[in-house]
């Protein structure tokens, strides 16, 4: 998702695109990103104007943000806004020599020959020192690119943007698309404690593996401590292998119906092929009997969905300071014991340890360069005391500890993992 500066960034960087390239056909030329107003003040007499005059929600992305507050309308997830964007380009010059018509045909290739703003052409816009302005934007992170399409403009509605918008002659002009821009909101938003009670069913499309259960039953998380058992049909045969995600594991015992995988058993190779969030698993079988298991001839069951749950290892609050309304900014410092990928959606859950009108939080994960262990969150305006940490994985979510110790004044409560930030 992207920030504020999105739509700024996407008319800067399509300026640098068309100065770039203009210039070298029409010397002299400017590409400026006023309105084209009857005083003419900064519109260019040798160049193009690139002027946006209308943004509008992107009809895909309307929908996809449903339900991000409750019926009281506290915010549950953060919020986004899809964007498509529409310019107006018009040309200027000589008319006996043809500059506009000239300039229109140069813009038009250019934008044909470079229809998506790649993430280099954004970070190239953000870190020119004529777009200092533009220096936070975060559309080169955004997962969506945008692409530039030309808008198809009858003479009537090219009429009524110019005797609407600027009440001045018409001058030669085209129109282009901008889609799609995923504006983010910033509000903090807050998440109850998770229901222990809950129960989830998946239904096989195929009926060679039947069910996939955890020890314990299959409300309970999955993670690396986990025993799962596999239910089907016709599972026995030799060099058996799982695919759970990208990785390949070697299950404990394999039985004609049966499988058992213990996740803490298997190597430290498997386990590093592991990720956080939901993944596909798979028995796979050899075609024929080799010396090694060849993926390429193996044969695979239907596909069943798994969420492998990570569980923190080490919490650390750093860079943490005081604001003047007696609440602190700062950072923490999680690391799991699953692979996190950098291009995966990770949150932090923070919820107070009290009983007492307690506070909770929601904090996104710093950007990251690479898959990791360690994830970074930067915090804002959280009141001081003893909070549950949870991280959020796309889809799943760290496991809470339960106090299952009789007589204990915290007995069947969850008590960690914490932090205390004070």
């Amino acid at each position: 998702m992207s920030n504020y500066l999105a739509i700024a960034t996407v008319t800067a960087t399509m300026q640098r695109l068309l100065q770039a390239s203009l210039q070298s056909d029409v010397p002299g030329v400017r590409v400026t990103t006023t309105r084209p107003d009857a005083s003419g003040s900064g519109t260019p007499d040798i160049g193009v104007n690139l002027y946006l005059y209308q943004a509008s929600p992107n009809p895909a992305w309307r929908n996809n943000d449903l339900h991000t507050r409750r019926p009281k309308g506290d915010l549950i997830k953060h919020s986004q806004a899809g964007l498509n964007l529409f310019y107006l380009m018009t040309f200027y010059g000589n008319e006996i020599e043809l500059e506009p018509q000239r300039l229109l045909g140069s813009a038009v290739r250019t934008l044909i020959d470079q229809p998506i703003l790649t993430q280099d052409m954004i970070e190239e816009t953000v870190q020119h020192p004529a777009f200092s302005y533009l220096a936070d934007s975060t559309l080169a992170s955004q997962v969506e690119r945008v692409t530039l399409v030309p808008s198809s403009m009858t003479t009537e509605e090219l009429s009524k943007i110019w005797s609407v918008f600027f009440q001045t002659p018409y001058t030669l002009s085209f129109g282009y698309q901008g889609s799609t821009v995923l504006i983010e909101g910033d509000k903090p938003a807050r998440r109850l404690l998770p229901l222990r009670g809950c129960q989830f069913y998946i239904t096989p499309n195929q009926p060679v593996v039947d069910q996939v259960i955890p020890d314990g039953g299959s409300h309970q998380p999955i993670t690396l401590g986990s025993s799962l058992t596999i239910r089907g049909k016709q599972l026995r045969m030799d060099q058996i292998q799982i695919r759970v995600g990208d990785a390949r594991v070697t299950p404990q015992e394999v039985g004609e119906t049966q499988i058992r995988l213990n996740l803490s058993g298997l190597s430290g190779a498997e386990v590093a092929g592991l990720r956080a969030g939901v993944q596909s698993l798979q028995v796979l079988h050899p075609v024929a009997k080799r010396t090694a298991f060849d993926i390429d001839r193996a044969i695979g069951s239907n596909v069943m969905a798994i969420v492998l749950c990570p569980t923190i290892r080490e919490i650390v609050l750093v860079h943490r300071h005081l604001t003047e309304d007696d609440e602190y900014n700062g950072e923490i410092q999680v690391q799991s014991d699953l692979l996190i990928g950098k291009e995966q959606r990770v949150f932090l859950l923070l919820n107070q340890l009290t009983s007492q009108n307690p506070a909770a939080y929601i904090f996104k994960a710093k950007t990251r360069e690479m898959d990791t262990h360690m994830v970074e969150f930067p915090i804002q305006d959280v009141q001081e005391g003893v909070y549950l940490v949870r991280i959020q994985v796309d889809r799943s979510e760290s496991p809470l500890t339960v106090d299952t110790t009789p007589n204990s004044p915290t007995f069947e409560q969850y008590i960690g993992p914490t932090i205390e930030i004070s």
